[in-house]
């Protein structure tokens, strides 16, 4: 994308900051807050290349920051990547091009935001599953759980998998595909650029999270055979040790009835007031006596220990439910399944 003609403030100074050496530009880049630094980010993403006119005209606004030699007018990911570790750190650089790089996700399909789940199961029929996965990971996850639903078994199974294995997408080929579909679609609206597009087991999650009970157990199954280790990482994202507290009371009761004190006291160490005040309501007081006591006798714990208690709880939870003893509230609806 070249930039406009007119520059607002943020694509000012993200102009200046291309056109700065990049030690300098990092001292620049700290004064501002990490809100700020996502939408500078964003801006030198988007405008990858700078006209040299453009450049000159922004540059003399600021006039006090001269450069030695030529300018650089060249932006894109690379060097927003490399602005923000030298500002940041590389761990806090990452969670900012992170949330920029979900804020800018997307854009490139927002002419199907208004469609029907039926009119884009029609629209992608005859698609490769990972393109189809490209679509999927850009919309709403609500937007899409419906679509997926909606695909053939054998196609929405092997669209899971590519969602959950997905890596980063060239904005080249995101472009292309949503630009094949505009035509397709007889959209209006022009695509707009945008930047790698990360997929993942947790968007597959959000999508899974709000389909049907049916189509959850469908796909699931149909992953235990495609990609068995998917398919476990998918379970055990779609269930936490904290979503006892959406159980409920006589469920709650159902599954602490035959956890060990000690592995349930080890669970409990640093989850919230909420977890906890569910699971001390829902024991006799006998247990409750000795759950205290394994508190009280637990010192520093790793956190791995903690995992593994709270995972021994969770395999105890999907047994039951998959034996229909109990009832899960799932995604934001207040619908139950069993």
């Amino acid at each position: 994308m070249s930039a406009p003609a007119v520059l607002s403030g943020t694509q000012k100074v993200a102009v200046v900051l291309m056109n700065l050496d990049p030690i300098r530009a990092a001292e620049v880049m700290k004064q501002f807050t990490e809100t700020e630094a996502e939408e500078i980010t964003a801006e030198i993403i988007r405008l990858r290349r700078v006209d040299s006119a453009v450049a000159e005209r922004t540059i003399l606004e600021f006039h006090e920051l001269t450069m030695k030699g030529g300018r650089n007018t060249r932006g894109g990911r690379d060097f927003a990547s490399s602005l923000l570790e030298a500002s940041f750190g590389s761990e806090r650089a990452a969670g900012v091009l992170g949330r920029v790089a979900s804020s800018m996700g997307g854009r490139a399909f927002e002419f199907l935001d208004s469609a029907e789940p039926g009119q884009l199961v029609t629209l992608l029929d005859g698609e490769l599953p990972q393109t189809i996965a490209l679509v999927l990971a850009h919309l709403r996850p609500e937007h899409a759980s419906p679509v997926l639903a909606g695909l053939d078994d054998d196609v929405r199974s092997a669209v899971a998998q590519a969602i959950g294995t997905m890596g980063s997408a060239a904005p080249e080929a995101v472009r292309v595909v949503a630009d094949t579909l505009k035509v397709r679609a007889s959209a209006v609206v022009t695509a707009r650029d945008t930047v790698d597009v990360v997929g993942g087991v947790q968007p597959l999650v959000e999508i899974i999270n709000r389909a049907d009970v049916a189509t959850e157990r469908a796909l699931l199954e149909s992953l235990d055979v495609t990609d068995p280790a998917l398919a476990e990482e998918v379970r055990s994202r779609l269930l936490t040790f904290a979503d006892i507290v959406k159980f409920e009371k006589k469920d709650v009761q159902q599954v602490l009835r035959g956890i060990d004190a000690s592995v349930l006291a080890l669970a409990m160490k640093g989850s919230t007031e909420a977890v906890i005040e569910v699971i001390r309501a829902n024991i006799s007081e006998r247990l409750r006596e000795i759950l205290e006591e394994e508190v009280q006798n637990l010192g520093p714990v790793r956190m791995k220990q903690i995992e593994e208690a709270r995972a021994e709880i969770v395999r105890a939870i999907r047994d039951l439910e998959a034996q229909g003893a109990i009832t899960i509230q799932r995604g934001d609806d207040d619908q139950y399944v069993a």
